[in-house]
């Protein structure tokens, strides 16, 4: 799955289509009041206080991908309804309490789809605006927090969705392609063996549309790991014990937040454009090279990444110690494998980069660190921010300034994975204003690539660059010639 903009994405033209949720009353009403995650009780507070200053800050994480052959719309409705009643975040109802989020959840039976005729867009630059548009509808302060609708042409058609960072990050998007690719593919095989079975018995009647798939079962609900978190935290104080990485990282940074270490001429307090940008460092087989040099070292190919980019860093005259923060997937091989929300921990990462050190003693420090960083990765980076930097908590609607990041997904090992190559399966996502630069590396099958936003000034394109050419540089000279 290629992370990648809808503007570099080039869909071909079509007619546009739109499903649109819609609750239905139900006899029983909603279900009681759920608990939220973190991460959804944080923005949700981020973007009403953005609204009542007239600042809101807009962002989407949006994908798609291809259907071959002549659509079957029927079955594509479904298969986009079943993906909503498979995952109850996405039917949930949030609703702000003292200082949190609360929300409740629409059963499966009180959710319905809204089909919308849009029109027929004539060139592949209207379907960009046409996307760019249908993305950004998603609001966090309005239900529902998921759009849908598709692209469809003769012999192919695009299906795309977009959601608000409240109920999904980016794993979700793999899980949900190929929710909605198989649930496809089941009706439409059952729509086939339906058609032949009623010529071979010369049926009369006209087979009625299909349905969402009865035997899926639900997946793990995000809201209910969320309970199950938060009550495993609820009596941690600041000066709790299992803050004490935290708190040394803090003191050891001067804050939570670990500034990004090169100049990229923004100036403090100033939102700017976003400048998106995919390519690719390696291919298929140098990655796997790169990979084999990595255990040969004795460490991980991601953390072999995240020595490169701190190299690239302190060559470009950053500091002597990598300070940043790491995504970290919470979802475990269990009952939230494939389950959609924003099951994502931020975690803070330090070691030491000497002037002169390689690629294996990089590797080996970044190693150290990631293993200390895994013994600490029970507590959540909002909850750690509330609880050791409480002004901040309380008053910041993005990062304080640029801050350095560092992202790596191996898409192959994502859901679906062995079809996104031919479903040409993609993920989009999109910040109305950046003050910073961000990378987000993942592998495909075709080899590792970058997706970046960074803020447009000229010295963060400039910085973006080098620092690019910096991580490839790297990477390459560590590869056998």
């Amino acid at each position: 799955m290629l992370q990648i903009s809808v503007e570099h994405s080039e869909i071909g033209p079509g007619e546009a289509h739109r499903w649109h949720l819609v609750p239905l009353t139900g006899d029983d009403g909603p279900a009681p009041r759920r608990m939220t995650g973190y991460n959804q009780a944080k923005h949700f507070t981020v973007a009403q206080y953005a609204q009542s200053v007239d600042d809101p800050i807009r962002s989407y994480v949006a994908a798609s991908f291809e259907l071959t052959g002549q659509v079957d719309l029927d079955a594509l409705a479904a298969a986009l309804l079943h993906l909503v009643q498979r995952h109850e975040v996405l039917r949930a109802i949030y609703q702000p309490l003292a200082g949190d989020l609360g929300c409740e959840v629409l059963t499966s039976d009180e959710v319905a789809l809204k089909h919308v005729y849009g029109g027929p867009l004539e060139t592949t630059g209207q379907v960009t605006r046409h996307l760019q548009e249908a993305f950004q509808e998603v609001d966090t302060l309005s239900w529902p927090l998921i759009t849908m609708g598709a692209v469809v042409r003769p012999g192919s058609t695009t299906v795309w969705f977009s959601c608000d960072h409240l109920v999904t990050d980016g794993l979700s998007s793999a899980i949900a392609i190929n929710d909605i690719a198989t649930a496809y593919r089941s009706l439409t095989s059952e729509a086939e063996a339906e058609a032949e079975a009623e010529a071979e018995a010369e049926a009369e009647a006209e087979a009625a549309p299909p349905t969402a798939p009865a035997t899926a079962p639900g997946a793990g609900s995000y809201l209910e790991f969320s309970r199950t978190q938060r009550r495993a935290n609820r009596a941690m104080r600041a000066d709790d014990p299992r803050l004490d990485h935290w708190r040394g990282f803090r003191d050891r940074n001067g804050g939570l937040f670990p500034r990004f270490p090169l100049d990229l001429g923004v100036r403090p307090g100033e939102l700017y454009a976003p400048v998106a940008g995919t390519e690719r460092l390696l291919d298929a087989d140098r990655i796997e090279e790169f990979g084999a040099v990595c255990r040969g070292l004795g460490g991980r190919l991601s953390m072999g990444l995240l020595a490169s980019v701190a190299i690239a860093l302190r060559g470009l005259g950053g500091p002597p110690v990598y300070r940043g923060l790491m995504p970290f997937n919470e979802r475990g091989r269990g009952d939230y494998a494939e389950s959609m929300g924003w099951f994502i921990n931020t975690l803070p990462i330090e070691f030491p980069v000497g002037p002169e050190a390689g690629l294996g003693d990089v590797l080996a420090a970044a190693q150290d660190a990631y293993a200390e960083v895994q013994a600490h990765a029970e507590v959540h980076f909002v909850k750690a921010w509330k609880l050791l930097a409480p002004a901040e908590y309380a008053t910041l609607r993005y990062w304080p300034y640029a801050v350095n990041f560092f992202s790596y997904i191996d898409c192959r090992r994502l859901p679906g994975a062995d079809r996104h190559l031919a479903q040409q399966a993609r993920m989009h996502v999109w910040v109305s204003g950046c003050n910073g630069i961000l990378h987000w590396l993942h592998r495909t099958d075709q080899g590792l690539f970058v997706n970046t936003i960074h803020a447009d000034t000229p010295q963060a394109r400039d910085v973006n660059r080098a620092l690019l050419d910096g991580i490839a540089g790297v990477l390459t000279e560590a590869l056998p010639t």
